[in-house]
């Protein structure tokens, strides 16, 4: 059974998004899935029809990321540098998309926490004003947001997608 209904996003403070997750998984799979290249690939692709031809992430402090989306022939690159890494309960890095639809970097904040085998995930991100993180907000993301992690639960069994020993 996936766990879609425990997804819940919401604005905090002046700045900030807050997207909260239930993984039917161990935290140490989900990290690995949400850092190792080949399996962001697999699930990091938002709403149906996009790919994800780039995705190169140096996992180390000051280490950075690159992901490039595609669909329909039009490409979509973010990158960002990695400012903590504490495996596996913790990332943070910056973002920014290469053609920037909201002013200034952002700066995402990643937990995990492991309760009876379930990893719940929170994901924190701070913009640089309200007007980006509003924007960001009434973009329609909560619907790849969505579909992304309903993925990344297709990779850990849950859902018949696949086996947790193909998140290793």
């Amino acid at each position: 059974m996936r766990n879609s209904e425990t997804l819940k996003i919401y604005a905090d403070g002046d700045r900030e998004v807050v997207m909260t997750r239930v993984f039917d998984a161990p935290r140490d799979l989900v990290f690995d899935a949400m850092t190792k290249p080949a399996l962001v690939q697999r699930w990091l692709l938002g709403p149906p029809g996009w790919t994800m031809p780039v995705c190169e992430i140096d996992l180390r402090v000051g280490g950075s990321f690159r992901y490039v989306w595609r669909k329909d022939g039009t490409d979509m690159g973010m990158s960002g540098v990695y400012r903590e890494i504490v495996r596996p309960e913790r990332l943070v890095h910056t973002e920014r998309f290469d053609e920037p639809w909201y002013p200034g970097d952002a700066v995402a904040t990643s937990t995990f926490v492991e309760k009876d085998g379930q990893t719940w995930f929170t994901g924190r991100v701070l913009y640089a004003s309200r007007e980006a993180r509003d924007g960001v907000l009434k973009s329609g993301m909560e619907s790849g947001v969505r579909a992304s992690y309903d993925r990344l639960e297709d990779l850990f069994g849950s859902s018949g997608g696949g086996s947790r020993r193909e998140t290793r």
